[in-house]
């Protein structure tokens, strides 16, 4: 129970490696602000949630909105009374190769992912700067580092990771850690959605021969939300079976 007594945002909570950030944190102690999109999906994580013995409450919306991201500050500090982790895992993919791409496929993922974490960064930095405490975890991906078909998502994943670095370095005499996990290829309901072939191509680039579990990144995470982490800022760990070295 390394989190118990503390209270977390996890934002693209309703599946996938948000759900399972969202009940990893919760098995060790913390109590839960979750957002997502589909309020629906949401429900049935913070009654997850709540069989584990912890409180969750469902603060549906759009990170892209500035207004989305007070909320969830708001909802941790008025209904669990404190904020002292935040977990920034929303995001979405709108696939092109870059003399394709439309300046709507460009603008949707470049709001989501990053003006989302930055939104939600900023509204909970606030509160923890003057707390003198807190644990800011970006979700980024190994697509930052440059993917074809996603000069979108590459460029969203990147500024996650400049936008991480530059808070932890602000933060870091306030007593607040930022750093990045960049995932792999985890087993979603995204990554199954591929065809054989282009799975069967992307386990190839593996060394240990096997897709990741959610729950291989919700484990790290979970450590970089402890006390365990306090002297780990600014740093971008990958969790991808050595695809990335």
């Amino acid at each position: 129970m390394r989190l118990k007594g503390k209270r977390a945002i996890v934002t693209g909570a309703s599946r996938g490696i948000g759900r399972a950030i969202a009940l990893r944190l919760a098995e060790e102690g913390a109590d839960l602000v979750v957002n997502a999109l589909h309020a629906e999906r949401l429900a049935q994580v913070v009654k997850e949630v709540e069989s584990l013995g912890r409180r969750a409450i469902a603060v549906p919306g759009d990170v892209g909105s500035c207004e989305t991201a007070k909320r969830l500050v708001d909802a941790a500090l008025t209904e669990l009374g404190g904020l002292e982790i935040l977990v920034n895992v929303a995001g979405i993919n709108r696939d092109a190769m870059l003399h394709k791409m439309t300046r709507d496929q460009w603008d949707e993922v470049l709001r989501v992912n990053l003006i989302g974490t930055f939104n939600t960064t900023q509204a909970a930095a606030i509160h923890m700067r003057e707390a003198g405490y807190g644990r800011i975890i970006n979700i980024s991906s190994m697509s930052w580092l440059g993917n074809i078909g996603q000069a979108n998502y590459a460029a969203s994943k990147a500024g996650i990771v400049g936008l991480s670095k530059t808070a932890a370095r602000e933060l870091a005499k306030k007593g607040v850690t930022v750093n990045v996990v960049c995932p792999g290829f985890i087993d979603t309901d995204m990554t199954r959605a591929l065809p054989q072939n282009i799975w069967q191509l992307m386990m190839d680039k593996i060394p240990m021969g096997q897709v990741g579990d959610p729950r291989d990144v919700a484990n790290l995470v979970a450590f970089l939300a402890s006390d365990e982490a306090r002297y780990l800022t600014g740093e971008v760990i990958n969790v991808s079976g050595g695809m990335v070295l």
